[in-house]
């Protein structure tokens, strides 16, 4: 009797042998936050700590030079409220960072509304309204005190179509001088606020236009309604930029009024320059500087917090 055989199955039919699950690798999860170490290390060595040693010594006397000194709490401080050109700084540098905020960003929305557009020269226009924004703050702040210096360009041009009579000092006149420096920052920023701005405009989508102008959406309405709220994220961005640096404003003002005439263009920035370098009197330009950076961190937050899902 023949012997009988069971039926193999072909080896590349047959099943898979079980496999275990692979092990969770835990490395992964962990790995991104030890890419960041380095960098924090190297902020809280060069920013943190000297910016914590730095507010630790406004409530002392220290005067920059001996190693002794002594805690004196809060009559720095003390001192800076109640000196008048401190205040005058605190108003000027608020005037200054509310001015050229509200200005840059009008004017920067503006020019990438314009640019937007389908003009033949808008690549052009791009490149001469940004080209400011990478001259040197110092550079443009001596430029400008020429341009607006009694016998500048500007009051040239003024007499030239016979308007004389406007030619004035606009950097020797306290009236003028802050709005004078206000005009320049806007001019050499505006197209950074552009840039920002532009790249809002361009990420909206053109259905949502087409739709709004079938919906019979006059120009004005369609800005109003569907492209400004729609800018929002830009909005943010531009109006913290440009606080932020009004607040800290110090190049321009040193570069075309030193601060004067008398202290109608003092900022926090400059105070605190000639308290340390000029004076000599360290604590109270540490304090002051403790004062500003408060200031900013305030007023950056407020700011953020009102725009940041606001729909206009």
């Amino acid at each position: 009797m023949a012997a009988t055989h069971a039926p193999t199955t072909p080896p590349d039919l047959r099943e898979p042998p079980a496999q275990a699950p692979p092990r969770r690798c835990r490395v992964g999860v962990r790995a991104p936050w030890w890419f960041v170490v380095p960098a924090i290390s190297i902020y809280l060595f060069i920013v943190v700590v000297p910016s914590a040693n730095g507010a630790l010594f406004s409530f002392t006397d220290w005067n920059g030079l001996r190693p002794d000194w002594s805690f004196v709490g809060l009559d720095n401080f003390a001192a800076v409220f109640s000196d008048r050109t401190a205040l005058d700084a605190l108003v000027n540098t608020l005037t200054l960072a509310a001015a050229a905020t509200i200005v840059q960003n009008v004017v920067g929305l503006l020019l990438a509304l314009g640019v937007n557009s389908l003009v033949k020269s808008r690549y052009v226009l791009r490149v001469i309204f940004f080209a400011p924004v990478v001259l040197t703050p110092l550079v443009a702040g001596y430029v400008w005190s020429f341009l607006l210096s009694p016998n500048g360009a500007v009051n040239d041009a003024l007499r030239a179509v016979g308007l004389g009579a406007l030619a004035h000092d606009w950097l020797g006149d306290p009236d003028t001088a802050l709005y004078a420096i206000v005009l320049e920052i806007v001019w050499q920023f505006s197209g950074y606020s552009m840039v920002i701005y532009l790249a809002g405009l361009q990420a909206i989508p053109a259905e949502v236009l087409e739709a709004a102008t079938i919906d019979g959406a006059g120009a004005w309405s369609k800005f109003r309604r569907v492209v400004l709220p729609l800018l929002n994220g830009a909005v943010v961005i531009n109006v913290m930029l440009c606080l932020i640096g009004g607040l800290k404003q110090f190049d321009q003002v040193m570069a075309m009024t030193g601060g004067g005439p008398g202290t109608a263009t003092e900022t926090i920035s400059t105070a605190i320059y000639k308290s340390a370098f000029s004076l000599g009197d360290f604590p109270f330009s540490i304090a002051l500087a403790v004062v500003m950076t408060v200031v900013i961190a305030v007023l950056a937050a407020v700011q953020f917090r009102l725009t940041q899902r606001k729909s206009f």
